[in-house]
Parts: C-alpha cells; sequence; structure tokens
C-alpha cells in the first residue's frame, strides 16, 4: 500500500497547480485581457438610428402659395397724361372717355387672364390698362375677376351675330372663320375700327392668357400653345358704335 501512496501525491499536487480554463464571449473580450477572439465582428452589431434615418420629403403645405383674398374695390390715379377708358378690358373695345393725369379713379374688378382693371364711372362703367395706373391701396391682382363672368358688353340694336364656321388647329396655330356681316360705314366709331372683336383665352408659356384681336375679314389666326390644366376657347363679336351683337362661341379644337 506505501509505494501507490507515494505516485498518489505527487499527481494530486500537479493536478492542484494547473491553471483553469476559462470561457470566452462572442462579441466582448475576455475579462481583463486587451484583445477580442478572432470571431468578433464589430459590423455585426446592430445599426444606431441615426444611421438609417432619411428626411422626409416635405409636404404640399410646406411650400403651398397663399391665396390672396379677393377685394371688392381699390384707390388708384391716373399716372399717363391721358387714359382712355373702353368699354371692354382691352385697346379693341369702343371708346368711352379719357381721363386726365392725376384723376383719382375707383377701382372695381378686373379681367380673368390680362392687365386690365373696371373703373367705377356713373351710369356706364369702363375699362383701363392697370400699366397706365397708379394703385394707392393694394394690387389690382387682388380685385375680383368680373370678365367674362360678371360683366356684360353693351348690346348692338342694329347687328345680330354672326355664326363661326370653322376653327382648324395646323401645330399651335388656330385659324378661325365665321359667316360675314358687313357694317355699313356709318357704323363705324372712327376710321380705325374693327367691325369683329375676337376674344381669346390660350395657352401661351404654360398659362391661360386673355387676347382681344380685331379684324376687318371673316377670318383670324391665333397662336395656342400645348401645356396647359386649362382648355383654350373664344368667342367673336360683331362691333359697331353703339354695341356688340354675339358672341358666337368658338368650336376650339384641341392639341393631338
Amino acid at each position: 500500500m506505501k509505494p501507490i501512496l507515494t505516485l498518489l501525491i505527487p499527481l494530486l499536487i500537479l493536478t492542484a497547480c494547473a491553471p483553469a480554463s476559462t470561457p470566452t464571449s462572442d462579441l466582448f473580450p475576455a475579462a481583463g485581457g486587451l484583445s477580442q477572439p478572432a470571431s468578433f465582428t464589430p459590423a455585426a452589431l446592430a445599426p444606431t438610428e441615426t444611421q438609417t434615418s432619411t428626411p422626409l420629403p416635405p409636404t404640399a403645405t410646406d411650400t403651398a402659395t397663399p391665396t390672396p383674398t379677393p377685394v371688392d374695390s381699390l384707390k388708384a390715379a391716373v399716372a399717363a397724361d391721358k387714359l382712355v377708358c373702353r368699354y371692354g378690358p382691352g385697346a379693341n373695345y369702343l371708346y368711352l372717355i379719357a381721363f386726365n393725369k392725376t384723376t383719382p379713379l375707383r377701382l372695381i374688378g378686373r379681367a380673368a387672364g390680362n392687365d386690365w382693371v373696371l373703373v367705377e364711372n356713373g351710369q356706364q362703367d369702363c375699362w383701363v390698362n392697370s400699366q397706365f395706373i397708379e394703385v394707392k391701396d393694394g394690387d389690382p391682382d387682388t380685385l375680383r375677376s368680373v370678365y367674362p363672368d360678371g360683366f356684360k358688353l353693351i348690346v348692338s340694336p342694329y347687328y345680330g351675330p354672326t355664326t363661326v364656321l370653322s376653327a382648324a388647329r395646323e401645330g399651335s396655330e388656330v385659324t378661325i372663320t365665321w359667316m360675314e356681316v358687313v357694317v355699313s360705314p356709318g357704323k363705324y366709331e372712327n376710321e380705325a375700327m374693327f367691325p369683329y372683336l375676337v376674344e381669346v383665352w390660350v395657352c401661351r408659356d404654360g398659362e391661360i392668357v386673355f387676347d382681344t384681336l380685331g379684324s376687318r375679314v371673316p377670318f383670324i389666326t391665333v397662336t395656342d400653345e400645348p401645356g396647359c390644366a386649362e382648355p383654350s376657347h373664344g368667342r367673336v363679336y360683331i362691333q359697331e358704335k353703339h354695341g356688340y351683337a354675339g358672341p358666337a362661341e368658338i368650336p376650339w379644337p384641341g392639341h393631338e
């Protein structure tokens, strides 16, 4: 029995002195150590919120331009030496009166699509080009739109309306033809008066603009470009010094 005891004692001593094994983690270094296990990969960590967040696009309300509230009237004064006030919102309508420079005006409406504004003028209101007036208390664009809806041209007691015969498009050009109506020389306001007045709302540079055109023959060609959200349209009047006959609506051709 003694030799066996002698062999076991040195074996127990060696076992007690051997270092114990220390487990390691897949993500963190062993406690007290400076190196990481070979399996540690920082890219495997979950990304933070700031690494993946994307700014939201601006909403429509961020860039929307507020629509000005329409006003019923504005004060103004004539800035030109003489300013003609006409029966309609354009240079080809009949003449009513001329205002001298600095004449005070009360503006009560505007035409949709051009620069003409309606002036309060007793029994017969009339139209002036806003480029030749000085507005005292606001912007003419804030006036209520009263043309073509809300204002009627004076009616001729001598002539009836014409009839539009055709409206043909070739690219951006539209040619309109109507039935001839002969206005007698005695019914001309002056030698420069056009017997036919054509009103058109056409597309120019992506916007609908209002234009008034005069003609001495029963046809005319106008430019109407593509690219507007609203449809173009127009109408033809017979014009004589006492008023207007019509209108005759134009069957406006669309863009192919």
